[in-house]
């Protein structure tokens, strides 16, 4: 009779380690999952002391009074309505899927309008590049 209490008492199993393990990962799965943000806009920002060209670059200039300007590698800029961005943009990446799109735009624009651009490349998966001025 001895033997079998024994017996019974070695297979008892307690699950109170196991529950402090699982709460314990519960609780740093939580705390890390707010730290990750996902970034909706993604922009390769170019260095300011140096500009270089590897690829032909799609330009999309704006300038000060909100005037869209669009032209691909040595072209001279033309006048367009903000709706023939996306149409002139994926054009040229048919023609070329290597291309970066250059964004220049004045210091005065409101930010929006510089977001809208960038919005399009989003969409279609451009490669955006933000132009500066050298210091």
């Amino acid at each position: 009779m001895a033997l079998k209490q024994r017996f019974k008492l070695e297979t008892n199993f307690s699950m109170a380690s196991m529950t402090d393990v699982i709460f314990l990962l519960l609780i740093f799965f939580m705390i890390t999952s707010t730290i990750v943000v996902p970034n909706a806009i993604q922009v390769l920002l170019p260095r300011a002391q140096q500009q270089t060209q590897a690829k032909p670059i799609t330009r999309v200039t704006i300038d000060k009074d909100l005037n869209y300007y669009v032209a691909n590698a040595n072209e001279t800029e033309r006048q367009v309505p903000f709706e023939a961005i996306t149409p002139f943009l994926q054009s040229a990446y048919t023609n070329d899927p290597n291309i970066f799109v250059a964004l220049y735009a004045d210091e005065n624009v409101p930010y929006k309008e510089i977001v809208r651009i960038l919005d399009i490349a989003n969409q279609n998966k451009f490669k955006m590049v933000l132009m500066t001025r050298p210091n």
